[in-house]
């Protein structure tokens, strides 16, 4: 299979280092032009010279904002494939996240992805012909105890793309999420470091991780953040046009059943 994006334009957000930078290469790989987005010029600079290959489009902004929004699509005027990737995580005890920390977990990693959407979709809607794709997580629905903020803003993702696949049904957009699992970025490794002993070597640290946080992974590994962006680029392609709607899953065998 031969997946060419050739004279597709792509915007993926939060793009400047792990899944995001992933999505980006793979999109760019497969001939896309892709917007590379953080909220500073030096990292989306500093990201496109590491990632180096394809066409690469500097859109920086902060799309938590509608300021940075508007900043970031008056870099990329047209979006034909519109990633949400942008998202923050954190361990926390239920108990003890504050108002304002819900606040901030729902405007980052929903809000910022619902402006997005509703900006870009209606000139897909028009063309015939878009991809909107939202980056969720198992957390959507085996909602971690440590962390109960950011999955109610992964469970709230996938509703966010339902709704919006039925708002483009008919028009040869698809709007899906992808569940991904445990991945393996920089964030990640800090985050499994709060829950296992500091002192333990990474690959250590990793099984410890995922035999005492996360069992019911089949894989029993953390994934790459490649292996993400291998299906965001299946279903940005022509060969994913009967995929709207779903919750499609790259979860390392995580989560036992799915009811989008």
């Amino acid at each position: 299979m031969r997946i060419d994006l050739s004279g597709k334009t792509a915007l993926v957000t939060g793009s400047t280092q792990g899944i995001g930078a992933a999505i980006a290469e793979g999109l760019a790989l497969a001939g896309a032009r892709v917007g590379v987005n953080g909220r500073s010029e030096g990292s989306v600079a500093m990201a496109i010279e590491e990632i180096e290959v394809g066409d690469l489009v500097a859109a920086p902004g902060d799309v938590t904002t509608e300021e940075g929004c508007q900043a970031v699509l008056d870099a990329l005027p047209q979006v034909d494939i519109l990633v949400n990737n942008l998202g923050i995580f954190g361990a926390a005890p239920a108990l003890e996240i504050s108002d304002a920390e819900w606040r901030r977990y729902f405007e980052v990693n929903v809000l910022s992805a619902v402006r997005l959407t509703r900006a870009c979709l209606p000139a897909m809607i028009e063309r015939g012909w878009g991809r909107v794709l939202s980056i969720a997580s198992d957390s959507a629905v085996a909602i971690p105890i440590e962390m109960i903020h950011y999955g109610m803003t992964k469970t709230a993702l996938l509703a966010v793309s339902r709704g919006f696949a039925k708002e483009a049904a008919g028009s040869g957009v698809t709007v899906n999420s992808v569940i991904a699992g445990p991945t393996r970025t920089g964030g990640v490794e800090e985050f499994v470091y709060q829950l296992v002993d500091r002192e333990l070597p990474w690959e250590e640290a990793q099984r410890e991780f995922m035999r005492l946080h996360r069992p019911q992974s089949l894989l029993q590994r953390l994934i790459e953040p490649a292996e993400i962006a291998n299906l965001v680029v299946y279903l940005s392609s022509s060969f994913a046009s009967a995929t709207t709607g779903a919750a499609v899953r790259v979860d390392g065998g995580y989560v036992d059943s799915i009811i989008p």
